[in-house]
């Protein structure tokens, strides 16, 4: 199969799955491979002639539906979001958590894939945080739709190119190397839970203090898919207010996590903190619009992060935030 047909058959098929073109254009040959072995099953010998099959018999799109989650993820992933998340967001929400009483913070990771993003989670929490917050735990749900991959995460064992962007402080004191991986200790796995889910169609009969879902919900779905029934099912799965000024859920997604709110007050600073970095977006979203705009601790994209919270909004005629003016950051270049 070559590029441009597999390009053109998922231009077609992605909006009638409710998937987004450009979340996947990136990554589209792990796609086309599975779409080849699919028809190669089938013994079909072009993508026009798998159109037609699709037309023909609907139950093939829920097969075709199957090859399009995406495996590439390592820890550390996003360097910028993490040390937000480091510095301001998980202690913020821990230190709420201690004064209301709360036993452990509860976080749950959308599509987790091979357990990457959740037990970076446990990495950060247990070697840089849980210190300042004794005896306040952290629990974490991490949910995949493909078996394999939940197969890998309790496994925990990993390459070396899936551990290239984490400190290497933090790698040396979670993993252990074995044979040509690096497997993650017993004690950072502990705080997470594996289970197979597919969030659209049901949501964990639990809240959430955070909610990571930028790799999943708003890189791949569209923005039909991430109103309803994500976008609804995630603010009823946080946790619940108590008058405060509203900071949950905090979430990790593209540009379309914010459009994909109607275009709501959430578009003005203070209401909305919106981080703006390479390829990532972290919103956090508060009733109150007094709330001041909080300096960032860290060095380095942290420095650039505080920087964007002064600037003033730019926004375009969607009303999303510009983030070309982050430096380094190229028109475009956003997913």
């Amino acid at each position: 199969m070559k590029d441009q047909d597999c390009v053109d058959l998922l231009q077609w098929a992605l909006p009638r799955l409710h998937m987004r073109w450009r979340g996947f254009r990136k990554v589209r040959r792990q796609v086309c491979r599975k779409v080849q072995q699919r028809m190669d099953a089938l013994a079909i010998e072009d993508i026009g002639q798998y159109r037609h099959y699709l037309d023909a018999h609907p139950q093939e799109w829920q097969v075709l539906d199957g090859c399009l989650p995406i495996t590439i993820s390592r820890f550390w992933r996003d360097r910028r979001v993490f040390e937000l998340l480091e510095h301001r967001f998980l202690p913020e929400l821990a230190q709420r958590a201690r004064e209301e009483g709360i036993a452990a913070l509860a976080l749950w990771s959308l599509g987790c894939g091979a357990g990457e993003e959740p037990y970076t989670f446990s990495i950060l929490w247990r070697e840089r945080l849980q210190p300042r917050f004794p005896g306040l735990g952290l629990t974490i749900l991490a949910s995949d739709i493909e078996a394999h991959q939940l197969a890998r995460a309790e496994q925990a064992c990993y390459p070396a190119s899936a551990l290239k962007d984490l400190p290497a402080p933090l790698k040396d004191a979670a993993f252990e190397p074995r044979d040509a991986h690096y497997c993650l200790k017993r004690e950072y796995r502990r705080a997470v839970e594996l289970e197979r889910r597919d969030v659209r169609e049901e949501f964990p009969a639990r809240r959430f203090h955070l909610i990571a879902s930028r790799h999943l919900a708003f890189t791949y779905f569209d923005r039909e898919l991430q109103r309803d029934p994500v976008i609804p099912r995630t603010e009823r799965a946080r946790t619940p207010d108590d008058g405060r000024a509203r900071r949950g859920p905090h979430t990790t997604g593209t540009r379309d996590e914010l459009a994909g709110h109607g275009r709501p007050s959430l578009l003005r600073r203070p209401v909305c903190h919106s981080l703006c970095s390479a390829r990532s977006w972290l919103a956090l979203t508060s009733e109150s619009e007094t709330t001041p705009v909080p300096s960032i601790v860290g060095e380095g994209a942290a420095s650039e992060i505080d920087k964007f919270f002064r600037s003033p909004v730019q926004t375009h005629d969607t009303g999303i935030p510009e983030c070309e003016q982050v430096r380094g950051v190229r028109p475009g270049e956003m997913e």
